[in-house]
């Protein structure tokens, strides 16, 4: 992204203020709304941009092996714009791999692949134990914090009494014994006549 000369004026006038807090003017103000606004469209449109390169891509690639030089100079530009490549574009370069170009391209594509999953297994990894370690440790703390909450002195209270167990049926309870099917009757004799 890039700012014009007025945006930068603009930008270092907004953290200057943001470093020194001062009275505004409703000037710098309006100035800084319109800077906002325009980087927001230019996020609004690299959004867009992305989203059309994106859906190009898949384009090229269900046109495999036609496609083949589209298809690996838009999955390049892809990359660069920092996209990570999917299933489906790894089994592409795979029955590609004999074009060199797609072969570079597929050892690549495996690296991202493998750093991207790497990368979401950690942050799971780190969310489920930073939520484990706040139920066991954090909320504890943060409940007796609260006021009302129990102090120092305060006697805990019993824990209410658990509800009653049911008892487990039997299984001839849950599965009644079958009835025997009755037989048919016997088949009337046909006069022959």
């Amino acid at each position: 992204m890039a700012f014009s000369a007025d945006e930068l004026r603009v930008l270092r006038r907004a953290l200057a203020i943001a470093l020194h807090p001062a009275p505004l003017q409703v000037e710098d103000v309006q100035d800084c709304l319109r800077l906002a606004e325009s980087v927001d469209e230019a996020v609004r449109e690299a959004g867009r941009l992305r989203a059309f390169l994106l859906d190009d891509l898949v384009r090229y690639r269900e046109a495999l092996p036609g496609s083949l030089a589209g298809y690996l100079e838009l999955l390049r530009d892809a990359l660069a714009a920092g996209y990570d490549p999917g299933v489906d574009d790894l089994a592409a370069l795979r029955a590609l791999r004999r074009n060199p170009a797609a072969a570079e391209l597929l050892e690549r594509c495996q690296v991202l692949a493998e750093r991207s999953v790497r990368t979401r297994l950690a942050r799971v990894s780190q969310a489920t134990s930073s939520t484990a370690a706040g139920t066991a440790t954090g909320s504890r703390a943060r409940l007796l914090a609260l006021p009302g909450g129990r102090g120092a002195g305060d006697e805990p209270k019993p824990n209410p009494p658990a509800p009653a167990e049911r008892p487990v049926p039997k299984p001839s309870e849950v599965f009644p014994p079958r009835r025997r099917p009755v037989p048919p009757p016997p088949p009337e004799e046909r006069v022959a006549g």
